[in-house]
This record gives structure tokens, sequence and C-alpha cells, in this order.
């Protein structure tokens, strides 16, 4: 059976969650109905609807020019071609020095980046939602600066493409884990596939909670791009397991929330650097005090 769509993009979160509405009152009736921001500040939104048999493009046009929206563009995917479709709409990702991509595009890497190789299949965590954009931004900036990352970790790594990220530029081995074993074996084939299997140590582990993990601790750079709560509960070890002058840079964070994470890790030792919104999503680099 094919699986129809039918998305479109325009200006405001009011606008587009009111097309959203008007979509399921179309005959055929969509199987259901998207509302997303698109996470590269440009305030504009994406609108989708995912429809069993072919919708009504005349109703289409009508919803697309009463709420102002760009023409719907409709597709019929067949059931096995969702990963063929997730290449055709996810475009490389650029944040400072890095290059994230699909092997589809390795012809677009440009020259004198640091390219991040994401498979398509793999949709969280390349690079095009705020938080991991937000964080590679955040590395690429750190490392301007001048700072070099010696000892590195991953905390919640998903993809790993923040690990690879710091090791790819700085030559020293970075842990990366995950509590999630399916992500773990991500991580490595992601690695593998960058060239980067003997620069990450991926590990299942919830937190610091693993004996490699202590061991080499204090670090002077560890990403937790996960969630509000964990980070939260995170900050007392990540006051004990970074090094006084090192960094934590934290996403997963709305920016409604980035106060609460900042507090909790000032009382945990930890100053601003830097913060960064991108979209909805804050993303918070924090440098441990020398007396913290």
């Amino acid at each position: 059976m094919a699986t129809f769509t039918a998305l479109t993009t325009l200006v405001g979160k009011s606008q587009a969650e009111a097309l959203g509405e008007a979509m399921e009152r179309l005959v055929p009736e969509p199987t259901g109905v998207g509302v997303f921001e698109i996470e590269d500040g440009s305030g504009l939104w994406e609108v989708g609807g995912y429809f069993t048999e072919a919708p009504d493009e005349a109703g289409l046009a009508v919803l697309a020019a009463a709420f102002e929206a760009k023409p719907f563009v409709v597709s019929e995917l067949p059931e096995t071609d969702w990963v063929a479709h997730v290449k055709r709409e996810l475009a490389p990702v650029e944040a400072g020095r890095f290059f994230v991509y699909g092997s589809h595009d390795a012809d677009k890497v440009p020259e004198g980046a640091e390219p991040l190789l994401i498979e398509a299949a793999m949709a969280f965590g390349t690079g095009h939602h705020g938080t991991t954009l937000g964080c590679l931004k955040a590395l690429d900036r750190l490392a301007n600066e001048g700072f070099v990352g010696e000892n590195v970790a991953d905390i919640g790594c998903g993809t790993a493409v923040l690990a690879m990220g710091a090791a790819r530029i700085w030559p020293n081995k970075v842990l990366a884990s995950d509590i999630d074993e399916v992500a773990v074996d991500v991580a490595k084939a992601n690695a593998v596939a960058n060239g980067l299997e003997d620069k990450l140590i991926c590990l299942e582990a919830a937190g610091f909670g693993h004996p490699d993990l202590a061991a080499k601790a204090p670090y002077d750079l560890v990403f937790a791009n996960i969630l509000k709560a964990p980070l939260v509960d995170l900050a007392p070890d990540m006051g004990a397991n970074i090094a006084p002058q090192g960094h934590a840079i934290l996403s997963g964070i709305l920016n409604e929330q980035a106060d609460e994470v900042v507090a909790a890790y000032e009382a945990a030792g930890f100053a601003v650097h830097t913060r960064e919104e991108i979209g909805e999503w804050t993303t918070l680099t924090m440098t441990r005090n020398s007396a913290g």
C-alpha cells in the first residue's frame, strides 16, 4: 500500500497550527498531521499530512492560499521507500567547520570542511535539529578560541555525531556513551563509516556510570545533548568529572528551561561561557570554575 504525503511551509506558529487543524477536515482524511518548527531561525514552520489514498489537491491548494502557505508538495511514497524519502528531505548541514551529510551528498562536501557522515536512516542526531546543530557550533566556537580537547566524552551520544566532531579535529580518543544499546551500535557503525573507529570508544552507560568513564576523569570537555531533567540531575556528576577550566556543552533544552539548567550548573561550580538559541532550543557552554 502506498502512502501519500502533502507538505508545505509558512511563517508563524499559530498560523501553522491552524492550517494543521484545517487539514484534518479534508476528504479523504489524512491519517496524521504534523506541525514542526524548522530549526534554522527562519521563523518558518512545516505542516505535513499523511494519506492512505491520494489527497484532494484542489482542497490543499485552497488551504495553502487561505493560510498564506507555499503550495503543497504532494508525493507518493511506497512503504519501502522511507529511507529514500529521508535522503531527499535531509539536506547537508553546515555548522562552522563541520559538514554533516548523508552518503547521497558525498559529492557536496566543501573543500576544507570537517566531514561527518550520518546515514539518513539514522535521522535523529543528523545535525538538522537545533540541539545537535547548536552543539556542533559550540564545539567549533571553542576550537576557534584555541581550546584543544585532550580528554573528551559524549554522554547520551545518540548517533555520536558530537563525539565524532571532536575526534575529527583533535588527536586523542573520545568516549561516547548512551543508555540505549541500539544507540551504542549506531555510534559504532557511524565511527566505522567515518574512518574513526580507532578514535571512538563506545560504551553503554547511564550518565558517568561506567568504569571506563570513571577511569578517564576528569574531562576537559563533556557533551550532553539530552533533556532538561537528566541534565539537571547530572549537574553534580559533571562538577565531579570535569576538570577546573573544563567545559560542558549542554543541549536538549527548550529556551524557557535554560535558566533552570544554568542555575543547576552554577550550583555545581560552573559559569556560563556561551549561550545560543536556535529556534526553540538553547545550547549552553558552561565552564567549570577554577575553585569549583
